[in-house]
C-alpha cells in the first residue's frame, strides 16, 4: 500500500531534522525552510520568504518546475510532489 500524504509529510519532516506531527497539517515556514536547505534552494533565513516562494523553490530544485515562480506553487504540495520531494531527499542521504 502506498504511503498517505500525512505519512509522506512526516517522512520529509524527519528527513530534514524536523519532528513528526500527529495531526494532519501542511508544512510550517520553518519546515519548508529546512526542506529548501536540504534540496539546495537558497533562501534568506533571517526573514523567511512566503510559503509559495519556498514551495516553488523546492519544486524547482528537484526538477518538478522549470522556474521558482511562486504563482506556480500557491497551494500545498500534492501527493505526487511529496513523493518527488521524499525521493529527492532519500537520494541526497
Amino acid at each position: 500500500m502506498s504511503p498517505t500524504v500525512d505519512d509522506l509529510r512526516n517522512d520529509i519532516r524527519t528527513a530534514v531534522g524536523r519532528y513528526e506531527r500527529v495531526e494532519s497539517t501542511a508544512f510550517t515556514k520553518e519546515a519548508l525552510a529546512a526542506i529548501c536547505d536540504a534540496v539546495g534552494y537558497d533562501i534568506d533565513t533571517d526573514r523567511l520568504p512566503p510559503k509559495p516562494q519556498m514551495r516553488a523553490g523546492i519544486l524547482h530544485a528537484i526538477g518538478d518546475l522549470e522556474t521558482d515562480d511562486p504563482d506556480e506553487a500557491e497551494r500545498p504540495f500534492r501527493k505526487a510532489q511529496l513523493e518527488a520531494i521524499a525521493a529527492a531527499l532519500d537520494g541526497a542521504t
